[in-house]
């Protein structure tokens, strides 16, 4: 299992999502450019003195990252606002990557399109999104629920 973060632009959720995948020992992945520098002092506030705990992977863009997880075999799934299957209804597998993209604008198609699938944390119509950080935690515990027992 691992977590992909596509060209994040607010480092405070990143930090926080790194410092996550550091307790549950889950590898991360940052495809750029991000919106921040690395060195940034709200994205290392965030992730505290966990950063040096987490195993992160940096691609230097989507071309990358995808030719990268394909040659590994591993499944891509989305998280999107505009996903037709529940989180709560998709089968994850020890191979698979999650995938979310920009806090601002999500993925573009053309990346939405490589996806296995495309994953919807269902939410009132009426609302535009739940932060990414929230997001990412509530996907990552049902994925590892299933796989991890």
């Amino acid at each position: 299992m691992r977590i992909a973060l596509y060209q994040p632009d607010i480092p405070q959720n990143t930090g926080t999502i790194l410092r996550l995948c550091a307790c549950l020992d889950v590898e991360a992945h940052i495809i750029e450019p991000a919106g921040f520098p690395i060195s940034d002092r709200h994205f290392r506030r965030a992730g505290m003195d966990y950063l040096d705990q987490v195993s992160i992977v940096r691609h230097i863009s989507w071309r990358h990252f995808d030719d990268w997880r394909r040659e590994a075999g591993h499944r891509l799934a989305l998280f999107t606002t505009k996903g037709a299957e529940s989180y709560l209804a998709h089968s994850y597998s020890d191979n698979e990557i999650l995938l979310f993209g920009r806090e601002s604008a999500g993925v573009p198609e053309d990346v939405a399109a490589t996806a296995d699938s495309r994953v919807v944390i269902p939410m009132r119509e009426s609302l535009r999104s739940i932060n990414l950080a929230m997001t990412v935690a509530m996907a990552l515990g049902e994925a590892l629920r299933q796989t991890r027992g």
